[in-house]
């Protein structure tokens, strides 16, 4: 997107699951975007205090918690703050780690797995995807009860991810092209947030690190891996 808005000023462009829209320069605000570029943004950071509440509901012995962020982009420092504000009703320390690379995490990860009654909650960020093998590997070898914010990592081995559908906004996408080509103008159409949202638990790894996954939040899955 920082190529595409620096190549023109003109062309019309909708963009697709993008973290924080406004934080990295795209738009002018939400509901006005303000020039050629609008869309559909993959967070609200609300949703990042759900990750610590789920995590406590899955694993009530959690005292400490490390946050894997990326402080290179804003989302990273929003994310944490927002479970920051939510920690202390829950009784959770918490601790930032920065997911800068492979090394750095692996150390961080291995250093805090060693205080008892621990847990993990991952960010959203662009890094995360490229060290997701890496953080998922961790979790399971330090027996760390993990949430992450996209469906796709219960799907490849994490415990449990909260977070929004990444297909839905291309179909939703769509529609804004449309009607950019029938002559609205990107200025005029507000940047969405996500509607859809998937809690997926996955029950292979819960079983490999001795939880029992309460009813309650089973009930609200979305998908569930056997």
């Amino acid at each position: 997107m920082g190529a595409l808005q620096q190549t023109t000023h003109t062309v019309p462009i909708v963009f697709v699951n993008i973290i924080d829209p406004v934080g990295a320069g795209l738009v002018e605000s939400l509901a006005r975007p303000g020039g050629h570029i609008t869309g559909f943004s993959l967070f609200e950071y609300g949703l990042s205090g759900k990750w610590l509440e789920l995590l406590k509901e899955i694993a009530p012995r959690v005292m400490r918690v490390a946050v894997l962020r990326d402080t290179a982009v804003g989302s990273g420092v929003g994310q944490y703050a927002i479970i920051q504000a939510v920690a202390p009703s829950l009784g959770v320390e918490l601790r930032p780690i920065d997911m800068r690379d492979a090394g750095e995490i692996e150390r961080a990860v291995a250093a805090f797995a060693r205080l008892p009654n621990s847990g993990l909650i991952i960010a959203g960020a662009p890094s995360l995807v490229v060290h997701r093998n890496l953080i998922i590997t961790l979790a399971a070898r330090h027996q760390l009860p993990a949430v992450y914010p996209f469906p796709y990592f219960a799907r490849i081995g994490g415990l449990i991810s909260y977070g929004a559908d990444s297909i839905d906004p291309y179909r939703r996408a769509a529609g804004y092209v449309d009607r950019i080509l029938k002559g609205e103008k990107p200025a005029d159409l507000p940047v969405q947030a996500p509607t859809k949202y998937d809690l997926i638990i996955n029950l292979k790894t819960a079983k490999t690190l001795g939880l029992e996954i309460p009813a309650s939040v089973l009930a609200r899955a979305d998908e569930v891996i056997e």
